[in-house]
Parts: structure tokens; C-alpha cells; sequence
């Protein structure tokens, strides 16, 4: 099953889209946002799906053409939103460039913040921000939507929490990390609005390319129309998502319509590219000694996507022009 929220009014209106992206329909009489049918999810997930199955098949009245750029992220605000550090061949490049040791508790212990959920971007919206010097940087990654979440749940018990997936620009202020870290407090203004694809699916959408709790197809980004990485998710995930979602929940439930990141896709083979510059640039500083490529630039443009097999889009585009923020 496809869904995505119009982007209308705070938390959207929720739709059920068809599996190639082309058709939609409103669905009032189920849940008039993705939230409420996340809050009821038992009793709405069979009728959203007996939507689901009418559209693809034809027969569902009041379906219209579906536009990418009339949608908000699927969840336009969250009761909580954490983002981990699943790939972490990532987080060790990084600690490499500059020097640094890696605990080996990274290994076997997620590394995990918790990020503003009040105000996501659409996904076809610019990234505003009011200074280039900080440093602006995509992160590509994918994210899980839970249900209802008990505090101390197993990753096997979390796996059967996982509702939904999504993708993920996780915008990143590179510049302004450094000195928040340094205050051993975390990330804040560094962590700006993240943005979402215009459709979540549930799991089963993924065939075999979800298994072992992960997705098993490459991440797709491009800047300013020209491929900038594909590696694939499913490959060098340390963490799988039942092991962040249970992570997450260790000291506290998890209410419905938590979203869970994925960080950083990336793979030790450099060769499918990168997810995010500052990784670029890291292997940079490793290969020549300093970092050649700029991050992002106001009149930039990203774009993050993935494909089956078969070359159709799964989840729709993130699609992005950087400006700037004039206040």
C-alpha cells in the first residue's frame, strides 16, 4: 500500500496512491490524515488497503491524477522523529579524516539523536536557510513509521511495529556541528527541517527487497541533475531498523506515527558514490589532504529517489532547489 498527505493545512489530507504514482483518492470516511489512521492503525490499515487494491485494479470512483508537487511529507509534523547512525563504515570515514579514534561500543551500540518534528519541508519545496557558510549538506537515508511502541521492546517485537518506510533528506549544517558537539549536547541548530518522499509505503510494497529488516535497493541522489551516488541500503547496514526501533524504545514507548532514520546511507565499496557531500569530502581529505567539493550552494538542486527493478519509482522524489532564507 501507497499513501501520502496533500499538502493542505497543518497535518495535510491523507491519500491513498496507486502503485506506479499515477492516480490517488481521498479517503474521509477511513482517516482524514496519515496521523489519525496511524492512531487507529488495526482498523484503518484494512480499509486503506481495500482502497488500495480498488484503485490499482480500476475501480475506485473519485480518483485523480497524483502530483508529486502537491504533497507534504507524508507525516508534514510528528510527535517524534530520531534519526540513528546505521552505516557505520560512515561514522568511521568521518572519525578517520580528522583523526579520531572510533569507540569500538559504535559497533553494537546505535548511535541515535532526536530531531525537530514540528515543521518538516515538502518534499518538492526549496531548502530555505539564510547563510551558505554553514556549511549546507543533503543527507540521504530511509526511515520507518511505527505504530504504537511499548517501552523495552525486542527487535523482534519492534519488527512488527514498522508500518511504514519512507525517504529522507536529512539537511545537515556541517559547519555548525563541530561547535555543538563540542559542547557535549548534541546536534540543534545544526539539524535544521529534514524533508520526506512524497510517498510512504508499507513494507510488503518492497517484495523481497525488504528483508532482515532492511531495503535491498540503491539510494539514488543527484545535485544539479548530475548523479552524485547510488549505493546500496541494504548493503553495510550495521543496524538494522527492528534493532533502531527497539533502540529508540529502550526507556520509553513509542507512540504511533514515531519516525525512525536510517542516517547516512553508505558502503565501503566508494564505487556506487555517496549519500552526503561531507562523506565525499572526507575521502577527499584521505586522498589528497583537503576537501575539494563545495556543499551546497543557494540555487543548487537535489534530488533523492528509488527505483525496483523494473526502473519505477517507489516512493516518489525528494526534489529540491536550495535559497536563500530572507526572513
Amino acid at each position: 500500500m501507497k499513501l501520502a498527505s496533500l499538502n493542505q493545512g497543518r497535518d495535510g489530507v491523507l491519500v491513498v496512491v496507486s502503485r506506479d504514482l499515477t492516480e490517488a483518492v481521498t479517503v474521509p470516511q477511513i482517516a482524514a490524515t496519515l496521523q489519525a489512521a496511524l492512531d487507529d492503525w488495526n482498523y484503518c490499515k484494512p480499509k486503506l488497503e481495500a482502497v488500495y487494491q480498488r484503485l490499482n485494479d480500476g475501480l475506485e470512483q473519485g480518483a485523480f491524477a497524483f502530483e508529486q508537487a502537491d504533497c507534504h511529507s507524508p507525516l508534514p509534523r510528528a510527535y517524534h522523529w530520531a534519526d540513528g547512525s546505521a552505516y557505520v563504515n560512515h561514522v568511521e570515514l568521518v572519525r578517520k579524516a580528522r583523526g579520531a579514534e572510533m569507540p569500538e561500543s559504535f559497533w553494537h551500540d546505535p548511535l541515535m539523536y532526536q530531531g525537530g518534528a514540528d515543521a518538516f519541508i515538502p518534499p518538492h519545496s526549496p531548502i530555505r536557510l539564510a547563510d551558505e557558510a554553514w556549511g549546507i549538506d543533503l543527507e540521504g537515508e530511509l526511515a520507518v513509521i511505527t505504530d504504537d511502541v511499548p517501552m523495552g521492546a525486542t527487535p523482534a517485537q519492534a519488527a512488527s511495529h514498522i508500518q511504514l518506510l519512507m525517504l529522507v533528506n536529512d539537511v545537515s549544517l556541517r559547519n555548525l556541528i563541530p561547535g555543538e558537539l563540542a559542547k557535549g549536547f548534541g546536534f540543534y541548530q545544526s539539524k535544521p527541517s529534514s524533508s520526506f518522499s512524497p510517498v510512504a509505503v508499507t513494507p510488503d510494497e518492497l517484495g523481497e527487497n525488504w528483508r532482515d529488516g532492511k531495503v535491498h535497493r540503491p539510494l539514488v541522489s543527484h545535485i544539479n541533475g548530475e548523479l552524485f551516488g547510488q549505493p546500496d541500503a541494504g548493503t553495510d547496514m550495521t543496524f538494522n531498523f527492528p534493532t533502531l526501533v527497539a533502540h529508540a524504545a529502550r526507556t520509553r514507548p513509542l507512540g504511533a506515527g514515531t519516525i525512525i532514520g536510517s542516517g547516512t546511507v553508505s558502503n565501503y565499496d566508494r564505487s556506487a558514490g555517496s549519500s552526503c557531500l561531507a562523506e565525499k569530502r572526507m575521502l577527499e581529505v584521505i586522498e589528497h589532504g583537503e576537501a575539494k567539493t563545495p556543499f551546497l550552494k543557494f540555487g543548487d538542486r537535489v534530488r533523492i529517489e528509488m527505483f525496483d527493478a523494473g526502473g519505477q519509482s517507489i516512493f516518489g522524489a525528494i526534489d529540491q532547489p536550495v535559497e536563500k532564507y530572507e526572513g
